[in-house]
């Protein structure tokens, strides 16, 4: 298996329940609060670990209890946190409704936006052509864009996450191997209106391939050779999407790492992420390889 070299964001998640979104000046009760572990490259590295892959993260918290929570959730699955670096800087932290399974996130990025391309180059200093990295946008942009490029140089598979979306962001598109936007994403990078226009619109800047997550549509894989639709997962009823796209990715990395190729990692992914749909939570919602296998003998049994 190749390795999987990460940069990403950490974040505490404060997460609560509500009948609905509040109005201004309104005073809402909510339920189930929960203070997890989070950030899209922190949950990416979770899922990546808790299935399988062995992953190395760079990324910036605070020293605080919150920056604590993190590197213990990362360690406690098998990820190597040794490019994680503590700043003065307070860990990043996200504040997240759920409203009917579906969130709305608000985010103070704290330590995040300390990471520096120092970070990026120690994390990269050993990997290999052919390894993975993966790495999204919730650290600083030029940051991002210079890893991308030196992972690029170096030989090795780039995914790319582009989370959340910005149309600066598409000067990184160009050194995708595979982006994985979602509708709203492939819209703002592509500046197009349909999935397959803008899917083409970024393998015409640069892109190798695209590989569009669309919800309760499953995916759609997008490449020089051709397209593929990729069903949805149902594993249950789902009650909390946060960490559904950080589990597709991760689980993506993951096969990929094995040798798969991007249809059979994105079959993969949908299963892992139908799991954690099921499930309250960021990273306490992401299945393990062993609750993923199984489930997929169960859905095999049962002719899906």
């Amino acid at each position: 298996m190749k390795k999987i070299f990460l940069l990403g964001s950490l974040n505490a998640d404060l997460t609560i329940r509500a009948p609905y979104l509040p109005q201004a000046g309104e005073t809402l009760k909510g339920s189930d609060f929960m203070l997890t572990a989070g950030g899209k490259g922190a949950n990416q590295a979770y899922a990546c670990a808790n299935l399988g892959g062995r992953v190395r993260m760079a990324g910036c918290v605070g020293n605080d209890p919150f920056g604590d929570m993190l590197l213990k959730s990362l360690q406690g699955v098998g990820a190597d946190v040794s490019c994680v670096r503590r700043t003065a800087r307070n860990t990043g932290v996200a504040v997240i409704t759920v409203v009917d399974g579906d969130n709305r996130i608000i985010l103070d990025e704290g330590a995040n936006g300390e990471v520096t391309v120092s970070d990026a180059e120690a994390l990269l200093s050993d990997a290999q052509a052919g390894d993975i990295f993966m790495t999204q946008l919730e650290n600083p942009l030029p940051v991002v864009k210079a890893a991308l490029a030196l992972a690029k140089e170096k030989g090795l598979f780039t995914l790319f996450n582009p989370a959340p979306a910005k149309e600066a962001a598409r000067v990184c598109v160009k050194y995708a191997d595979l982006i994985t936007p979602n509708e709203t994403e492939l819209r703002i990078l592509s500046g197009k209106e349909g999935i397959e226009e803008g899917c083409a619109e970024l393998l015409n800047m640069g892109a190798g391939a695209v590989l569009a997550t669309l919800g309760k549509d499953g995916s759609f894989c997008y490449g020089k050779t051709g397209a593929e639709k990729i069903a949805i997962v149902d594993a249950g009823k789902a009650v909390d999407t946060t960490a559904a796209g950080d589990t597709y990715c991760g689980a993506l990395a993951v096969k990929l790492a094995e040798g798969a190729s991007v249809a059979e990692a994105a079959r993969f992914a949908s299963l892992c992420s139908g799991i954690t749909v099921t499930r309250r939570g960021a990273q306490v919602s992401i299945p393990t390889r062993a609750e993923a296998e199984e489930m997929r003998k169960t859905l095999s049994r049962r002719g899906i």
